[in-house]
């Protein structure tokens, strides 16, 4: 049975968007290690299912998925969302 975790998309570092952050993700752990390809040095392994991520509306809707298709699955709870409430005036203290 193929192992997978069922987590929440983080809000991107690099930008102040919250886009698709809502959604859940269903995502396969690696089956085998990756390996150095001999000829270009590149890391893979025979595992495909390590490129396929599911996305889904809902965590109901992506363990009934994963329950329906018998994957073993664990639920990486969603960050909790820290805001840093300041005013601008507080840039020149």
């Amino acid at each position: 049975m193929p192992n997978a975790r069922i987590y929440q998309r983080p809000k991107n570092a690099m930008s102040s968007g919250r886009a698709n952050t809502d959604r859940w993700m269903l995502e396969f752990e690696q089956a085998e290690p990756k390996r150095p390809d001999p000829l270009t040095g590149w890391a893979g392994s025979g595992d495909v299912r390590d490129q396929v991520k599911l996305g889904f509306p809902t965590l109901e809707a992506a363990t009934a998925y994963a329950t329906r298709e018998g994957i073993d699955f664990h639920v990486v709870p969603a960050p909790v969302r820290k805001l840093k409430l300041q005013a601008y005036a507080d840039n020149f203290k």
